[in-house]
């Protein structure tokens, strides 16, 4: 496995995302022994990067994945996220101020059975809390040693460079992928001019770019996308064209949707770290094969030029939290 630095930490070309283990997209075979079995075989082919957050659950996929490290912490780059749930009782949920995070870090140290967090990101930017204050807590816990990098997610390049101003960001991470590429325009030409790395989320399109959903019926009543705007009527059978599109290249190169979709993204720099999630040993093995595909230029300037995605990437409580 090829690694890369966000800004100076050393990861893996590609992370493993831990939040489909057990939260979120729950589907009908949800399965813990599979999921640890999914960790182990990350380790095995040198994924050296996990991502999770005390939301996912709540609090229930950091145990996980500590359950699934036990014996291997040593080996990993664990990134957590705080920031969505309140522990000091402000209503409305997010809360980033310095009192919080304190509080969030020990939770989350705890649950991870760690003494330290490798990468710590706040998960949405709190407009209660100055994000001088925000990163000014997290250094002095960068000073204690409790967490080793600092992250943001889903920020404004205006609020990354004050951000990065009080102290450096390892990392940012936003959605971006074959159908979701607004980071384009303003954020990775920021990050790269700050030397900040880019994690992408949803690497894959929530699943939808591997070509394997060609029907929302397979979601639980309580998988987030069965209310996400790209999968719902109209749009969904709009953006099977999107679907059919990386397959054609698919066919082309010789590989599967999933990997095109991340060799093209892993095309677009290397500062940047795709986390796809999974929790299927067979799915993450597809994933993890995709740092050997060789797109050619012709390949990706048809991937540039696929069919936009119809509706928005997230809905509309989701998006009004994002990039600001």
């Amino acid at each position: 496995m090829k690694h890369i630095k966000l800004g100076d930490l050393d990861v893996s070309r590609i992370g493993l995302g831990a939040m489909p283990m057990n939260a979120f997209y729950t589907g009908k075979d949800t399965d813990e022994a599979e999921g640890i079995r999914t960790v182990h075989r990350a380790l095995d082919l040198g994924i050296t990067h996990i991502d999770t957050a005390e939301v996912y659950g709540p609090f229930t996929n950091e145990e996980f994945v500590a359950k699934a490290l036990k014996g291997r912490r040593d080996q990993v780059v664990l990134a957590s996220k705080f920031g969505f749930i309140s522990h000091t009782g402000r209503e409305g949920g997010l809360d980033s101020s310095p009192a919080n995070i304190r509080i969030a870090v020990e939770g989350s140290l705890k649950r991870l059975a760690t003494d330290y967090i490798g990468l710590y990101y706040q998960h949405r930017v709190d407009p209660d809390t100055p994000i001088e204050d925000t990163v000014g807590a997290l250094a002095e816990l960068v000073r204690e040693g409790k967490i080793r990098h600092i992250g943001l997610s889903e920020a404004a390049a205006d609020t990354v460079r004050r951000a990065h101003a009080v102290h450096p960001i390892t990392a940012l991470q936003t959605e971006y992928s074959l159908w979701s590429r607004d980071p384009e325009t303003e954020i990775l030409p920021t990050t790269r001019e700050l030397g900040i790395g880019f994690v992408p989320w949803s690497p894959l399109g929530h699943g939808f770019l591997t070509g394997a959903i060609r029907s929302t019926d397979w979601f639980d009543e309580d998988d987030f996308r069965k209310n996400n705007p790209r999968f719902l009527p109209g749009n969904f059978e709009q953006n099977l064209r999107v679907a059919d599109e990386v397959k054609a290249v698919a066919d082309e190169a010789g590989a599967t949707p999933a990997q095109v979709a991340l060799a093209w993204l892993l095309a677009q720099g290397d500062d940047i770290a795709p986390i796809p999630g999974t929790k299927r040993v067979s799915h993450l093995e597809d994933n993890t094969a995709a740092a050997d595909v060789e797109l050619t230029a012709a390949q990706i300037e048809k991937l540039n030029n696929l069919t936009p995605a119809s509706g928005e990437r997230l809905d509309e409580a989701a998006m009004g939290l994002s990039n600001r």
